[in-house]
């Protein structure tokens, strides 16, 4: 995102109804995960300006990395408490990230080409134990100007994501789709935005803060998804949502020494089951 998406971003995660209710769910997950302590180490990949991250500093030790110098800039003005890099993940000093608990991967693999090289390269630093927590935009049919404006590569079903880490030593913890309460509203909007050829928001984005009880509410009824989730990922429910807008899974590294790989060339979406559902 350039400069000017960046700036949007900053200002639409501290008030908009998706960043709020999307900032509830990983706060709730990542309780979940790991009691807080401000000596277990969460960093935050691909942090933008900061707001996940942020939002987790007082409970945890914090840290972010980001390629944009434009969304480290913001991010280091917002949250002087949280340690924060400007450059590649590989790039980065041992020292930033050592000994890291817990990772965010929070809508980020929809904007690098080689969805399988950062992925792996980010599970290749973490130590045995660790965890990612990641999240993605789902569903082809909600493909919009909205992706193209941010930079997507691609939208994601259960079944594409999934094939991302397969075959390395992980163990998901959690895998469903999500933001389900509010796909119809959302699809019918997107749909009609690709038929336009236009955007429902600011800057050929589809964020526009609503006004403010109709974006309260609907913060409130996006949110209210982290109790599937977590009964989800504490053995409470078999399943999670089977439809959404979203993705979201958790990963348990179970051993070290993974080796980067790239995308197969073989392995295209195309030919990957469609339409699919919690397994």
């Amino acid at each position: 995102m350039d400069a000017r998406q960046q700036e949007l971003h900053s200002r639409m995660e501290d008030q908009h109804w998706w960043f709020l209710g999307k900032r509830q769910i990983v706060r709730t997950l990542v309780g979940s995960l790991l009691p807080p302590d401000d000596k277990s180490l969460v960093v935050d990949v691909g942090c933008g300006p900061g707001g996940n991250v942020g939002d987790l500093a007082g409970s945890y030790e914090t840290a972010g990395i980001d390629t944009s110098p434009d969304a480290i800039a913001l991010a280091r003005q917002r949250f002087p408490e949280v340690r924060f890099w400007e450059g590649e993940l590989a790039e980065a000093p041992a020292e930033f990230d050592r000994g890291a608990r817990l990772y965010l991967l929070t809508d980020v693999l929809e904007h690098v080409p080689d969805d399988f090289h950062f992925l792996s390269t980010l599970l290749a630093r973490c130590q045995k134990g660790a965890l990612v927590l990641l999240t993605v935009p789902a569903n082809d049919a909600l493909w919009s100007r909205h992706d193209e404006v941010l930079g997507h590569y691609r939208r994601y079903q259960l079944q594409q994501l999934e094939v991302v880490w397969q075959g390395l030593p992980v163990t998901p913890l959690l895998l469903s789709y999500y933001n389900t309460r509010l796909y119809p509203v959302i699809r019918l909007i997107r749909g009609l935005n690709r038929f336009g050829r236009r955007s429902f928001g600011d800057r050929g984005t589809d964020l526009r803060l609503p006004p403010d009880p109709v974006n309260r509410f609907l913060a409130s009824l996006f949110a209210a998804e982290s109790k599937v989730l977590e009964d989800c990922l504490e053995g409470r429910r078999r399943y999670g949502y089977r439809f959404g807008s979203s993705l979201i899974a958790i990963l348990r590294v179970d051993e070290t020494g993974i080796i980067p790989r790239r995308r197969p060339a073989d392995v295209d979406f195309e030919h990957l089951p469609n339409g699919g559902g919690a397994p």
